[in-house]
């Protein structure tokens, strides 16, 4: 039965765990791109990295869970057996870790020495003039925060979530009795990597192996004959999706605490580590064969995206300044500039100030009289927030909806929270069941005369100045009344719980997004049978709920022309699937990362476009809150449309995927210019600023 229903899957979806290894693995590919600069292959191995750490903490946690339900239950929940996923994805990812392996030490490695910066692979190779400062470093610096441990044989092993370690073999010097050990390698406020300048070479060591060569101190009466590398990942889901009961931030706040403690679901270790020293690690701990995982020499690269790069500019990529949305510079007044038109912006490319600008302006402005808006992730320090909070001591009306279960934001989202909330602002936490997803603010005004007008802003990123510089996003400043009276429902809705009738223009979860989403694509098939040309593009970062992607194959198998530009997890079939579907289906991966969500339908020719937050997600679309936007204004659309364009035309970062979601480049006709979509956005959007709207070309 099980092995039918593992078949039936792979013809009409793929599993969602293995296709976002794909999107992982074409990260990968970026560090081995030798026309990158060396210091932006490094990011993205560094990317890499953390994206898998943080999937091994969530995905295969839950996986690991999942394999010890009853199998009734586990066949009517995920209908794949979890255990043969796990073996897919170690797999998967060894192959991946060999690779990201050799890029580092035969490519990159290389290229760092021959700009004269040597970051050393082993503490041999180590210069001799720099041991004598890496040894007074280490007495200074690092000594007081190690914690080092001998294992006895009624001692148990425990390892802190992500942190590093040290395994050690020791021999006591008088006794020779052999016994293990293992020391922690600190995280901060101590760097990964200690600097030294010899002549015209910059070294940087790994904390690692200043630790390595300074084993002596630590253990005193002891030989220490081997040294390897052990990190592990714990489940760090907190499962708080439909917790109805109790106060919920309080509930957070415990969860936060547990998230330290939470189930193993990998114990990395040096693959060159000896099999007497592994069975030490599982003899002596709660971790058994299956959490094992080779890896390096070296965990936790992440920290590569903090290797200093002391030879700038020429080993990085040229940062691009931000554009000025020329209508908005020359005014003294956003909200003067939006009595007259739509405005969109674009990130990173148009500058983020707008953004704030927005809300400072809000703050201060005498006839603004009421703020709202959501907040999912919190920048650290947020200047919106700020806003707020100066505009609640201005005698505002401010009311702010904050996603308290935002995975690995909680902590920060409540104490941003309770900030404002000392200042007067008026918080609505999470709602039980659903995380509100939506990225939205409406501003209210009332001039002289008494009269009211509302402003609204709607993005697809969130209101984020740190994410905002990185990811690729949109936002629609408008004072359309109908989409205003629309958002003013769902903010009710989230404040209130206030019933909402109907919308004739947002599309929202819980309410009417995934019955008008089908809408949307049975008119393309209803176009095509009456005679007429049907097309879909869209644009996603994750494409997973099955009820989405079985319109997507009926529309495909009744003539729709379908293209769909999914940056992660595609579980829909790509090219000519099991049931005659042909759809196309395209990946980019570039400097930024593409974030934003976008629905175009040809409509006749008139056509529909739409952005906003959701993904097709069954999350996105059946347990959170979610605005999708209309995009009204005709050269607006036209706009979104050659945003796209220019991405689907690219020859040099896109991929095709495959029914194996293998990445294929796609194929440059001979002569034909390079086209790289991030760069031709940025120059397409610097041009229009010096003429009256957006050209449009095929």
């Amino acid at each position: 039965m099980q092995k039918k229903q593992n078949s039936r899957e792979k013809a009409t979806y793929i599993n969602r765990d293995i296709s976002w290894l794909s999107f992982n693995g074409r990260v990968l590919e970026e560090a081995n791109d030798p026309t990158l600069p060396v210091f932006e292959r490094l990011k993205f191995l560094a990317i890499y990295s953390s994206n898998l750490d943080e999937f091994y903490r969530v995905r295969v946690a839950t996986l690991n869970n999942l394999k010890n339900l009853e199998s009734a239950k586990l066949s009517k929940k995920i209908q794949v057996d979890p255990k043969y996923i796990l073996e897919k994805i170690k797999e998967i990812v060894a192959g991946q870790l060999d690779s990201f392996g050799s890029i580092l030490r035969k490519s990159i490695l290389p290229e760092l020495r021959r700009n004269g910066i040597y970051l050393t692979y082993h503490e041999e190779e180590i210069p001799e003039s720099a041991k004598e400062a890496i040894h007074s470093f280490f007495k200074s610096h690092v000594l007081s925060y190690l914690q080092p441990v001998i294992i006895h044989d009624s001692s148990k092993i425990f390892l802190e979530n992500r942190h590093l370690y040290l395994l050690l073999r020791l021999a006591h010097t008088s006794t020779k009795e052999v016994s293990y050990a293992y020391v922690n390698i600190p995280g901060e406020p101590l760097s990964r990597f200690f600097s030294k300048q010899i002549k015209d070479k910059t070294y940087f060591i790994f904390l690692d192996d200043i630790i390595r060569l300074n084993l002596q101190y630590i253990f005193p009466g002891y030989d220490v004959s081997d040294a390897f590398s052990i990190k592990l990942n714990r489940d760090a889901d907190l499962h708080i999706e439909n917790e109805y009961e109790g106060n919920l931030v309080e509930n957070i706040k415990s969860h936060l605490k547990r998230r330290k403690i939470g189930v193993p679901s990998r114990l990395l270790y040096d693959s060159s580590m000896p099999l007497d020293m592994l069975d030490a690690i599982t003899q002596t701990s709660e971790y058994d064969e299956q959490d094992l995982f080779e890896g390096g020499r070296y965990h936790n690269l992440h920290d590569l995206i903090a290797l200093p790069n002391p030879k700038k500019p020429e080993l990085e990529i040229s940062k691009w300044k931000p554009l000025q949305k020329s209508v908005l510079s020359s005014s003294q007044s956003i909200f003067a500039t939006l009595d007259k038109q739509d405005i969109l912006l674009h990130f990173p490319y148009h500058s983020y100030d707008y953004v704030l600008q927005f809300f400072n302006e809000a703050a201060v402005d005498p006839h603004v009289t009421e703020i709202n808006a959501t907040f999912y992730r919190v920048a650290s320090d947020s200047f919106i927030v700020n806003a707020l909070i100066g505009a609640a001591r201005n005698q505002k009306k401010v009311h702010a909806f904050v996603e308290v279960k935002a995975r690995f934001d909680e902590e920060n989202n409540i104490k941003w929270a309770k900030k404002m909330e000392e200042a007067g602002v008026k918080i609505t936490y999470s709602l039980p069941g659903l995380k509100v997803h939506a990225k939205a603010a409406l501003v209210f005004k009332k001039d002289e005369e008494g009269n009211r007008s509302s402003y609204a802003y709607l993005g697809t990123g969130n209101f984020n100045e740190k994410t905002a510089g990185i990811y690729t996003d949109h936002g629609l400043l408008t004072t359309h009344e109908g989409l205003s009276n629309e958002l003013k429902s769902v903010f009710n809705y989230l404040y209130r719980q206030k019933p909402i009738h109907g919308f004739n223009f947002l599309l929202v979860s819980q309410f009417n997004i995934i019955d008008r989403f089908s809408e949307l694509i049975q008119n393309e098939i209803d176009n095509v049978k009456s005679g007429h040309i049907g097309s879909i593009i869209i644009k996603l970062n994750n494409l997973e709920d099955t009820r989405m992607i079985d319109k997507l194959y009926e529309a495909s198998l009744a003539g729709v022309k379908i293209i769909l530009l999914i940056r992660g997890i595609c579980r829909l079939v790509p090219g000519t699937n099991a049931h005659g579907a042909s759809i196309r289906v395209y990946r980019l991966v570039d400097r930024y990362l593409e974030h934003s969500r976008i629905f175009i339908f040809h409509n006749k020719g008139e056509n529909k476009v739409y952005m906003g937050s959701a993904d097709w997600m069954k999350r996105n679309l059946s347990d959170r809150i979610e605005i999708i936007f209309p995009i009204l204004d005709t050269t607006l659309r036209m706009e979104v449309i050659q945003y796209v364009t220019f991405q689907l035309n690219d020859n040099v970062k896109l991929r095709m995927l495959d029914s194996s979601l293998a990445n294929i480049a796609v194929p440059r006709k001979k002569d034909s210019p390079l086209i790289r979509a991030q760069f031709h956005i940025y120059e397409w959007l610097k041009k229009s600023e010096s003429k009256e709207g957006v050209p449009f070309h095929k």
